[in-house]
Formats: C-alpha cells, sequence, structure tokens
C-alpha cells in the first residue's frame, strides 16, 4: 500500500510512503482506493486540520498528516457479513491507496466507519454510501461528484441556513473567490431556491471570464472593484480566506452588511494577519458538518436527501460542464496536484481526478 504523508506545518512539502497491508481485523472492510479528486477544499482541510481534527481521520507519524479526500473505493476483503467484496462505496478517503474501515449502522444505503479514532469526528465524514443503492449516483458523473459534491452540499448548506434566516433581510449575497466550487454551488441553490436574492460573484481579474460564463451570478466583479458595489442590504460569503478583501468589504459597506459568513481559505497567502476592529457585523465561521446535522435533524433524512438531490441536478444542468475533467494515475500525481493546490496555481475550468 502507499499514502501521501503532508507536513503539517509546511503543507506544500510531501512525502510517498510504501507500507505493507497487515491482517484485516475482525468485523472490517478493506477499501481499494479507486479515484478521487484533489480540490482547493482539500488544501482548507489541510489548512485548519489541527484546529478542526481534519488530520485525525487517518493516522500518520508525529508531525506529518494524511489530507482526507473524497471518492469512490471497492472492498476487496471483508469480514462483516452484511458487505460484499466487489461492492463500491462513495465517502470520505485518505490520499492513499488503501483504507480499512469497520462498518457499523449497516442500511443497504450505507454505512458509518465506528472505528474508535473517528468517533470523535462529525457523523458527516464517517459515513460511506453504497452505490449499488445510492439515487445520487451516475456512472457517468462520477468525476463531477468527486470534484463538485461535497463543496455543493456546503453550498447546499450556507443557502438553507441563510433563507432560514429570512437572509438576514438581506437582498443579495456577496460571495467571494466566486470561481471556488464551493461559491458555485451556493449561487445555483440560491438561483433556484432564493431567486429575489441577487447574486454577486466577487474573483480575481483573471477568472472574471470563467465566472461569467458559469451563468451562475446576476453580476461580477474584480477584488479590486469593492468599492464599486452599491450600499444595499447584503450578506457576504466569504470563501477566499483573505483578511484585507473581508475588511474592505466591511468598511465599504458597513452597516448595509447584515451578516459576515466565513468559509474556507482558498487563498492561502492571504489567511494569515486577522482583518481587525471592522464596521459591521462579527464575521461568523460556517462549520458545515454542524449544519448538516442540524438539517436532517429539522427535514428527516428522506425530504433532507430528497432536497439536496433535487438541487444537486439542477447544478449539474446549471453548472455541470464548466469543468474539464483531467484524469492522472498513481499517487505521485495526486502529490503534485495538490503541491499545485497549495500555490494556487490549477485553473478552476479544470477539476482532476486521481486514479491511484
Amino acid at each position: 500500500m502507499q499514502q501521501v504523508h503532508v507536513r503539517k506545518d509546511a503543507i506544500g512539502q510531501t512525502e510517498i510512503v510504501d507500507g505493507e497491508l497487515e491482517a484485516l481485523a475482525d468485523g472490517a472492510v478493506r477499501l481499494a482506493i479507486e479515484s478521487f479528486s484533489v480540490t482547493a477544499n482539500n488544501v482548507t482541510y489541510a489548512v485548519v486540520g489541527d484546529a478542526f481534527g481534519y488530520w485525525n481521520f487517518f493516522p500518520a507519524p508525529d508531525g506529518m498528516g494524511i489530507v482526507p479526500m473524497w471518492g469512490h473505493a471497492r472492498v476487496i476483503e471483508s469480514k462483516d457479513p452484511d458487505i460484499a467484496v466487489d461492492e463500491r462505496v462513495y465517502g470520505y478517503l485518505p490520499m492513499a491507496t488503501h483504507l480499512d474501515v469497520l462498518p457499523g449502522k449497516v442500511t443497504t444505503g450505507g454505512f458509518t466507519d465506528m472505528a474508535d479514532h473517528r468517533q470523535p469526528m462529525s457523523p458527516v465524514y464517517n459515513s460511506y454510501t453504497r452505490l449499488a443503492a445510492d439515487p445520487e449516483h451516475d456512472p457517468a458523473r462520477e468525476g463531477e461528484r468527486m470534484i463538485f459534491g461535497p463543496l455543493f452540499k456546503t453550498g447546499f448548506l450556507i443557502e438553507y441556513f441563510m433563507r432560514s434566516e429570512d437572509w438576514f433581510g438581506a437582498t443579495r449575497v456577496i460571495l467571494t473567490s466566486a470561481s471556488s466550487k464551493t461559491a458555485m454551488g451556493l449561487a445555483s441553490v440560491a438561483k433556484h431556491r432564493s431567486p429575489s436574492v441577487k447574486r454577486i460573484g466577487l474573483t480575481s481579474a483573471g477568472n472574471i471570464g470563467f465566472v461569467k460564463e458559469s451563468g451562475l451570478y446576476d453580476e461580477v466583479l474584480a477584488y479590486g472593484d469593492v468599492a464599486d458595489l452599491p450600499a444595499e442590504a447584503s450578506v457576504s460569503v466569504d470563501f477566499a480566506g483573505n483578511a484585507g478583501l473581508l475588511k474592505s468589504l466591511h468598511e465599504h459597506l458597513g452597516d448595509a452588511l447584515k451578516y459576515s459568513c466565513l468559509v474556507g481559505a482558498t487563498h492561502i497567502e492571504e489567511r494569515g494577519g486577522g482583518a481587525g476592529d471592522m464596521p459591521g457585523p462579527t464575521p461568523t465561521l460556517f462549520f458545515a458538518p454542524d449544519h448538516a446535522v442540524a438539517l436532517f435533524k429539522s427535514l428527516g433524512p428522506e425530504a433532507a436527501g430528497r432536497q439536496i438531490a433535487e438541487s444537486w441536478h439542477a447544478f449539474l444542468a446549471d453548472a455541470g460542464d464548466s469543468v474539464t475533467i483531467e484524469r492522472r494515475a498513481g499517487l505521485a500525481a495526486a502529490r503534485d496536484v495538490f503541491a499545485e493546490m497549495v500555490g494556487g496555481s490549477v485553473d478552476p475550468a479544470r477539476g482532476i481526478v486521481i486514479e491511484p
């Protein structure tokens, strides 16, 4: 087996480590990892890994970590009578070739990894979907699901939260890093579920064409044009993690900014140095797993799943073809792409899928 280990204090430094597969534990299932995507979301997992426990899912030696990925895997060995060899699953996987899980809460639709070290973390990350009974699964769109799926769901949850709060009285939502997949997911869900709320995308000058062509935003501006925004009642959703940009938004809009939501950190080089004292609302971190638990508790699993599926298919129609999927073989490719992501040098119009 192989794993990619990342230095926690310098995430651009990585190494491929070879290891031996040990005897499978009683009740456990061994997965051969078939494919996963590498996106800016994975970089965020590494950036905030210690603060949010993302390093804890897949243990590594001291000072090193294994970055979680979303992808597909096949059962190659099973000591669980309810899980068959050759069955395929979708879920949270390490940047590696194999993963052993301890299934519990097994249903026809999925199971939860009950390994002790994973129990302190959100159940959202410990659940695996069994593809044979998965209504979201489309064999022809597996690439899109890996690239967009987890990020789209975060966007879905943000829209549900904002709509539940009547958008805090705002008539528009301002999204930074508008080319990011999570922002695109939020924009699509808001377009269909909150059509009266105007969607403003902020992006780098080089990405303006891509963001406009997505058709997801009512208006697209470069970061340097924040001063052109009219002082109307707004909520902001900051995906960029750029303290200077966030401060400029707060100072320009002042009391017209009704809620300031922080999600992820796609611009790593700008995330340091807090924004300091700013007018307007206190920026509030959005932690998607907590909101997912609240959503399923509020609507129930069936209704929540139905709404997510409806919005997912609408998103695929809106933007599923906006990214060209590139498939690359081997963990060395995963390591290299992750380093590119850390450096912020990957074109948003490309989606990278790794096949270990």
